[in-house]
């Protein structure tokens, strides 16, 4: 597949006898960086493409498919690089942990279409099988990473693994959603969102019971 400027006022680019639907997820995450996930037609990817209004039909049902199939590969792309931060917990949980937070802020910065594909383009994840595995997945490295740091946790204080992993995702997405972007809709913080997101997650965890030593590293 190979694109090129068509030099059309509509910045619309060619497609030249490659892999049509990847030549649309494309075409969708330029439109979605451009004009958010609401603001382009099932068309006007087609046209941004280089095809006929058509030719997206051959792959995708509709623009929602479409929309589908994007925020299953940046699932996917998320849940390696979460995979590759854990890293299993080594050396230490805490630490581990530490940089599979980071690692989620700065797959929110760097990949800001897929982003608001996952999250924000209004897409069932019950509507595609595909698409519910890929959250599954990925939701399952936190909860694993979840599980070994509540190991370390006094028993009688302890929440359930799920739980946690909730809590956690929900801490760290709503500090990348509001601070830790690479658009227009990052928000000013006087400092880095990594630090708040360490401190964060120091504040829950210590109120857990997490020993001192469990935040060596």
């Amino acid at each position: 597949m190979s694109w090129s400027k068509d030099g059309g006022r509509d910045g619309s680019r060619a497609y030249h006898h490659g892999n049509l639907k990847e030549a649309l997820v494309r075409a969708a995450l330029e439109l979605i960086a451009e004009k958010g996930p609401a603001g382009f037609t099932f068309a006007e990817a087609a046209r941004w493409a280089g095809v006929s209004p058509a030719a997206p039909y051959r792959h995708f049902r509709d623009r929602d498919e479409l929309l589908a199939d994007v925020a299953r590969r940046g699932f996917d792309i998320l849940a390696g690089q979460l995979a590759a931060a854990w890293s299993g917990g080594r050396p230490e949980p805490f630490s581990a942990f530490e940089r599979l937070g980071k690692a989620y802020l700065a797959f929110a910065r760097a990949e800001t279409a897929y982003y608001s594909a996952m999250f924000e383009a209004g897409v069932p994840p019950d509507g595609s099988p595909e698409l519910r595995e890929a959250g599954e997945q990925t939701f399952a490295i936190l909860r694993e990473a979840a599980e070994t740091l509540a190991a370390t946790l006094p028993p009688a204080g302890r929440p359930p693994a799920a739980m946690m992993a909730l809590h956690i995702w929900s801490l760290s997405h709503g500090i990348a959603s509001l601070f830790g972007r690479g658009d227009r809709a990052r928000r000013k913080l006087p400092m880095a969102p990594e630090d708040l997101l360490e401190a964060g997650l120091l504040v829950y965890l210590r109120g857990l019971g997490l020993p001192p030593g469990g935040a060596a590293g």
